[in-house]
């Protein structure tokens, strides 16, 4: 397991307090107060695994990420998000993040995470299958009987027998690997490979070595042969997610396979026969990718035999509940805890939320629950997560139902509001105080920008 940790925070009593928690766990623990100074320690000894706060003093979590991956592109991070850089969180694991843990902290969600990150990474370095995040709640990914999901489930029935390529598109967390080993289970080629390969975690430099293989001496560092991603899902599906994120030179590449059915490792001059359905996925459609000049459109015809969207979260509204209480029992196994029910008010403030973080999230705030409940309780509201409880405090203060008692609004929750607003001001002011275009970056309607400003009336 990786021993040996970096915490980086500019929060030095969270700082300490987590590295002592670790520490007692059995880690080897350093920490950095600023994102300058994780860099340098960084460079200057080994790590196996780095926890960073998203927004430092210095920069932010995008940055620091950005530049721990050009030292090492597969060191494993998780990031520590407050409530108001929750959808920013959500977008750096597109980076490569591992993963992102909501605060206030839970010391027992990070040792978990560390464990399954631990797995993560012991498989990437046997050379096994790739697999990512969102394999952790691949099964039972259709409970609910949703219309979308209903069409979803068709689609994926009438593709999965074929050979077709197939692009799945949807937001972060939707589940677009459950889906594509979905899809994998029920083909002919269930009983071969199925690897999984994340694009966004890929630099130029590595994605034709972890794509195609390498000889030995093919580059520095280079010392023996090694199997790339095609080699290993031969016979079976090769699924690469954030296609876009590839360079045009290994699109190029890419093509040439698709279509001659073969490839070369870096380096090698033996011919390997790929037999491999693709399947890619992308949270961003390609055809318009192309029309920037990121994407190839040659390729983009190549894959677009099949496109499937998969819907979000709050697209699916009547799935929400039998998801929730899937991920309870799961939880409920992980933590060796005994906890069975969701109060009404809490199962109320899932149907609110929006979940921006999907599937995921929803795992995670569920996850998060059980830990905080003692065995034989029920899930109440001060269990939640704090952008969860904020949200459900606006949409409440508009009009839809009473208000919270007043007692009820603790200091976290105020602490929550708080920094909703400063977010709000602070896009608004960039913009000059035009509503509608600060409604568009804060991916609202104005309705909900005008209630959310109303309610910190008093808060300058």
């Amino acid at each position: 397991m990786p021993t040996k940790l970096l915490i980086i925070d500019d929060d030095v009593d969270l700082c300490q307090l987590l590295a002592r928690y670790l520490l007692k766990n059995g880690y080897d623990v350093d920490t950095a107060y600023s994102g300058n100074k994780g860099l340098a320690k960084y460079k200057a000894d080994h790590f196996d695994a780095v926890i960073a706060d998203y927004r430092l003093g210095d920069m932010d979590g995008a940055q620091l990420v950005r530049e721990l991956k050009e030292l090492n592109s597969k060191v494993a991070v998780l990031v520590i998000t407050g409530y108001s850089d929750i959808r920013q969180a959500i977008e750096v694991t597109r980076l490569g993040v591992f993963d992102y843990i909501p605060k206030p902290l839970v010391p027992e969600e990070v040792l978990e995470l560390l464990k399954k990150m631990t797995t993560f990474q012991q498989s990437r370095e046997e050379g096994q299958p790739s697999m990512h995040r969102s394999s952790a709640f691949a099964e039972d990914y259709y409970i609910g009987k949703s219309r979308p999901t209903t069409v979803l489930y068709q689609q994926v029935k009438v593709v999965a027998p074929t050979d077709y390529s197939v692009i799945l598109y949807g937001e972060s967390g939707t589940g677009k690997e459950v889906i594509a080993r979905t899809i994998h289970q029920n083909s002919k080629r269930a009983g071969k490979p199925f690897v999984a390969l994340d694009c966004g975690t890929l630099s130029r430099e590595l994605a034709g070595s972890e794509l195609f293989g390498h000889v030995k001496g093919a580059f520095t560092g280079a010392l023996q042969d090694k199997e790339g991603h095609f080699e290993m899902a031969n016979g079976g599906t090769l699924f690469l997610d954030e296609i876009a994120n590839l360079s045009t030179d290994i699109q190029a590449i890419l093509l040439r396979i698709i279509q001659e059915r073969k490839f070369k490792r870096v380096g090698g001059n033996r011919e390997i026969a790929a037999d491999v359905r693709i399947i890619v996925a992308s949270n961003e459609e390609l055809k318009m990718a192309c029309q920037k000049g990121r994407f190839r459109e040659d390729l983009y015809h190549r894959l677009n035999e099949f496109a499937i969207h998969l819907p979000a979260l709050r697209d699916r509204k009547e799935d929400i509940r039998p998801l929730a209480e899937f991920f309870l029992k799961k939880s409920c196994e992980e933590s060796e805890k005994q906890v069975e029910h969701f109060s009404e008010r809490v199962l109320a403030a899932f149907q609110r939320y929006d979940w921006p973080g999907n599937l995921r999230e929803l795992r995670n705030a569920v996850r998060r629950a059980v830990l905080l409940t003692n065995s034989g309780g029920t899930i109440e509201e001060d269990v939640l997560l704090p952008e969860i409880i904020s949200y459900n405090n606006m949409e409440l203060s508009t009009g839809e139902a009473e208000p919270l008692p007043v007692q009820e609004q603790d200091l976290l929750k105020e602490v929550a509001g708080r920094a909703e607003y400063q977010v709000i001001m602070s896009v608004l002011q960039k913009v000059n105080f035009n509503k509608k275009k600060a409604a568009e970056l804060l991916k609202i309607d104005r309705k909900t920008l005008y209630n959310k400003l109303k309610l910190f009336q008093g808060m300058e």
